[in-house]
């Protein structure tokens, strides 16, 4: 599941992609007396006495008599009702309010829950930046002062000059939830293209602004989704990427398709936009614009799907209107386009090269093929950006980054200065602009700003936030543990450093993803670190299907080796509890999107392992997730339910159909929003209720559904502190952590 930035030829690391399964949900409050759960239940859990509190009344979900037979094997689907959208369907909002009042109701009741509730709104409220990106001589950068829902964009008239406060999306709406989604400012720095996402939707609605006097023009464009904002060479209009309006009411479920690249000119409405690429006869195929920096060339880079095989075509803006010319035929490989000199194009690609390589193509001569540049090393080349007249190119392994500087040749001139053991991410540019910005954080410490010039090699402190805590007083150390088949997988393991010298046991939250060729890179989250402040050993696996090893390791991870993703996570588990990081009734997993299917994979292979799951927005209806929204753009990571190998395969191991009724099960907390157009509600709604119909034991299965949130992006601050102190509130009760007050 992705927060897209429009970021010409920027690096940036660890987000989530187009259209993946991957991020962040709040519930109602009040519930009958009659359901409620009081202080008085609840007691503690111990690792020797089973703990007398009972699970909440789970409100009565209608089980249907669907049984549909495919390649032979009849599959049940009593909760096929569930996939109605709660918002137009009565009996599931009905179900929908009822659940949230239970959960509400049980979570309240829980020791600490307040306390770290505000721990976490202090770890929250502090100076945070993005990195700037510069046009026209002006800085255009985000800044939340610390505990503001949403972040506002500020510029600067000159590197030395104060900051001014250009757009506050704090006033988009009245309850916080409207966001400020992708923006880009026009080269002469003169309009700002800014997206507004509502509600946590997906999909975006384009506003422009007048950056010297900050008035908005009328100029309006809907339906937007996965786009580059992509400003023309003389600041009159826009590229973008949209899909065809919905049907009324089915903008939240139906699949999307025939996404194509239109052009808006400044002043106009939005039908008189021009249709710039479209492929009807190819209709999965989606399309993003960039354009060089001379201006000489659009370039339109097409997938179809979330694995990173792309074609690339090159429409002339200049001199005679000519056809559209395929530079990159066959959605074969990956390609990243850098940057341009005159007619040579370059480009980061996987061809040839699993691991990643530059190499140039020439505009004008497109069957001349791609000429080698950089080549192919052990380490996986995540990144790369043009900047003035070098190339950051930033490797990837084991999950750190390294970026190294190099001239257009392809020659190494060293590597930039990074603080030390973390991630960076930014490095965007411009040819004949030596200045560049990125950002660098670990586990332990919020992102600091740098400013970076490449012919100089000088590096300075553009922001730096003060830290609430001491970050020396937490150790990160990286361990590498067998898997089921011997192969080794490395684990980041965070905890206080005072607890690493006692060396004993405590509750440990594990996290995994394993998926869509996405790395688990280090980096700050105010959530994770009140866990390990209070005592809590945080552990990150890099698991199969990931992108920490290349292409090879997302191989291993996917389709008919999906398995390898949940091994690894069980071994993972293992390893912690033989090691004696954690104890027997101490270990909780967390996993979001992608991730929440491992989560509910995992607890029915293996439930003795895990005292509590967070399986958040998940996919967890493996035989229909195709069918809603951008799904099918996940076939190449899963398979399809319609091709009988796959679908045998889906079925072996989807949460939704493979509970094991009459075993105990860990205390389960399932989190999703209403306005999640990625990974729809309906998996975690059919999911939830089939764990409460069945006999799993006497810990609790909930559901939490965030209203006015989505799959994650743009959700505001007061949501996250509300969502994760019931998250974690939970997984802290039931592995024992005593929460104290800050």
């Amino acid at each position: 599941m992705s927060r897209l930035r429009s970021v010409p030829h920027a690096i940036v690391i660890g987000l989530i992609g187009l259209g993946i399964p991957g991020l962040h949900p709040s519930a109602a409050r009040g519930l009958d007396d009659a359901e409620a759960v009081t202080a008085a239940h609840v007691s503690r859990p111990t690792s020797d006495v089973a703990p007398p509190v009972a699970p909440p009344p789970y409100p009565l979900a209608r089980r249907a008599d669907l049984v549909e037979t495919q390649f032979g094997v009849p599959v049940a689907d009593p909760y096929r009702w569930l996939e109605n959208d709660a918002r137009t369907d009565g009996e599931v909002a009905q179900w929908v309010a009822a659940e949230n009042d239970a959960t509400a109701h049980y979570l309240a009741a829980l020791p600490g829950r307040e306390a770290l509730r505000t721990r976490i709104a202090q770890l929250y409220d502090y100076e945070r930046y993005g990195t700037p990106r510069k046009a026209g001589g002006r800085y255009f950068y985000i800044r939340n002062s610390g505990l503001q829902n949403q972040s506002p964009l500020y510029v600067r008239e000159g590197a030395a000059h104060g900051q001014r406060l250009l757009l506050d999306p704090n006033s988009f709406s009245e309850d916080g939830a409207s966001a400020l989604g992708e923006w880009q400012p026009s080269t002469d720095g003169r309009w700002l293209l800014y997206a507004v996402q509502d509600g946590g939707t997906d999909w975006r609605t384009l506003h422009v602004l007048d950056v010297e006097t900050g008035e908005p023009l009328d100029d309006r464009v809907a339906w937007v989704r996965y786009s580059n904002l992509t400003w023309s060479p003389d600041g009159r209009g826009f590229y973008y990427s949209r899909f065809p309006a919905p049907q009324d009411g089915e903008r939240s479920r139906s699949p999307v398709e025939d996404q194509a690249v239109w052009f808006h000119a400044l002043g106009t409405p939005q039908s008189a936009d021009r249709l710039v690429y479209a492929t009807r006869d190819r209709p999965r195929l989606m399309h993003r614009a960039q354009i060089t920096d001379d201006g000489r060339w659009l370039l339109v880079i097409s997938n179809e799907s979330t694995e990173r095989r792309h074609e690339v075509t090159l429409i002339p803006l200049t001199g005679e209107a000519r056809a559209p010319v395929r530079l990159v035929r066959g959605l074969s490989h990956e390609w990243q386009f850098i940057g341009n000199v005159g007619d040579t194009l370059y480009f980061r690609t996987t061809m040839g090269a699993p691991n990643g390589r530059v190499v140039t193509l020439d505009a004008t001569r497109p069957r001349k093929g791609p000429q080698p540049l950089v080549a192919e090393r052990s380490q996986t080349l995540a990144g790369t950006s043009m900047v003035g007249s070098r190339m950051i190119l930033a490797y990837q392994s084991d999950g750190r980054i390294m970026a190294e500087l190099a001239d257009l040749q392809g020659l190494s001139h060293g590597d930039v200065p990074l603080p030390g053991p973390g991630a960076a991410s930014g490095f965007s540019g411009r040819s004949g602009d030596p200045e560049t910005f990125f950002s660098f954080s670990s586990f332990t410490t919020p992102s600091t700003v740098y400013r970076y010039n490449v012919e100089t090699g000088e590096t300075s402190v553009f922001a730096e936030p003060r830290l609430p805590f001491d970050p020396d007083a937490y150790v990160t150390e990286q361990v590498l543990y067998p898997s089921k088949d011997g192969t080794m997988i490395p684990m980041q393991i965070i905890r206080r450093r005072d607890l690493a010298l006692a060396g004993r046991s405590a509750p440990t939250l594990l996290y995994g993803y394993g998926g869509f060729n996405i790395s688990q890179t280090p980096g700050f989250s105010p959530t994770r670190f009140a866990w390990i402040e209070q005592g809590g050993v945080l552990a990150i696996a890099s698991l199969r299907g990931g992108g920490e090893f290349g292409k090879a390791w997302h191989d291993a991870g996917r389709l008919s080796n999906k398995q390898n993703v949940f091994d690894d996570f069980i071994a993972a588990a293992e390893y912690l509890k033989q090691q004696g990081y954690t104890g027997p009734d101490q270990l909780a997993i967390e996993g979001r999107s992608n991730g929440g299917l491992l989560v509910g994979a995992v607890v029915n292979q293996r439930p003795d392992l895990f005292a509590a799951a967070l399986p958040a927005v998940g996919v967890m209806d493996m035989l229909r997730f195709d069918r809603f929204t951008v799904g099918r753009y996940w076939i190449d990571d899963y398979g399809s339910p319609d091709r009988e190998p796959d679908f045998r395969n889906l079925l072996s191991y989807s949460p939704y159909h493979n509970i094991r009724d009459g075993i105990d099960y860990p205390a389960i907390l399932v989190s999703t929003a209403d306005t999640d157009d990625r990974v729809v509600p309906a998996h975690s709604f059919k999911y939830a209720a089939a764990l409460q119909h069945a006999e799993l034991g006497v810990k609790p299965r909930l559901i939490r559904i965030a209203t006015r949130a989505g799959h994650g992006s743009g959700k505001p601050v007061d949501k996250l502190v509300e969502e994760y102190a019931d998250m974690y509130s939970f997984i802290a009760y039931w592995t024992g952590l005593d929460l104290e007050a800050p």
